[in-house]
């Protein structure tokens, strides 16, 4: 069975598929492994491609130490010892782009490489960093959790898609099928990964990364604004940063083929540079 324990005992789930050199992919606030089912479907020839479920979310038990990024980043760490990774690409989604940020530094001498999809070093504005959705914006989302968890992300995976990015019927009864299958979450730790997800800030992480690095978002994204890709992408050196027209915050879901060339034709430029 693919579990593993953090260093609390808690148990964790992860989907693994495929083999070659590691894929690791980190999801989203209150979303799980589930999400990557195209990657997992589809990079799995290329790639050993991994996919955890973040503590308290999917099958992953809730953790009694809480739900900060720091956990978040050690779980990652510990999954890397457990499976002894090495070489590996290690790419986040929104809330797992800052996890990624966070543990690529613990991670470095296992990395070949970073990838940020639809990320964001601060989810919520300041006069220092207005790429972002107001305050009182994710403490709007912070109410509807309250009072409905199931309606609240409801509404959020609405705002993950742009107009037109889900006009393909075949393809949008995909998506919905796909995320009707995310387990949902308990709601106290939505509210506490909500928080965290509020007040990080890791701006100060990215002119420290010197690793390859991918950066991916769509230009429509309402979420984690396109700015703040190309904000992460003049900061990180060894950045190249794609942009998908026309696409929401989630472009592994609607333009997972354009997506997933991405990744293979970042890796093969990484292991050349490596190698």
């Amino acid at each position: 069975m693919p579990w593993y324990e953090n260093e609390s005992g808690v148990r964790l789930w992860y989907e693994e598929q495929g083999a070659g050199p590691a894929l690791v992919l980190l999801h989203g606030w209150c979303m799980s492994s589930v999400v990557w089912r195209f990657q997992l479907e589809q990079l799995s020839g290329t790639f050993r491609v991994i996919a955890p479920d973040l503590r308290g979310h999917g099958r992953s038990e809730r953790s009694g130490d809480g739900y900060s990024f720091e956990g978040f980043a050690a779980d990652i760490a510990a999954l890397f010892r457990r499976l002894d990774l090495r070489g590996a690409l290690l790419a986040g989604w929104s809330l797992g782009a800052q996890v990624a940020l966070l543990a690529s530094p613990i991670l470095r001498e296992r990395l070949a490489g970073l990838v940020l999809i639809s990320g964001t070093p601060r989810f919520t504005a300041t006069d220092d960093f207005p790429h972002a959705l107001a305050e009182t914006e994710a403490s709007g989302m912070g109410l509807k959790v309250r009072r409905n968890i199931g309606k609240a992300l409801e509404g959020f995976t609405k705002r993950m898609f742009t107009a037109g990015e889900l006009d393909d019927e075949a393809l949008a009864d995909r998506i919905k099928a796909l995320l009707a299958t995310v387990p949902l979450p308990d709601p106290e730790m939505a509210m506490a990964s909500l928080r965290a997800l509020a007040t990080a800030d890791m701006r100060n992480l990215l002119s420290e990364v010197d690793l390859p690095t991918l950066i991916i978002n769509g230009d429509r994204d309402r979420i984690c604004l396109p700015e703040a890709s190309e904000y992460m992408a003049r900061r990180i050196e060894s950045s190249c940063h794609v942009v998908l027209n026309g696409c929401g915050h989630a472009p592994f879901l609607t333009r997972y083929d354009e997506f997933d060339e991405f990744i293979v034709n970042f890796s093969r430029r990484t292991f050349e540079q490596a190698g």
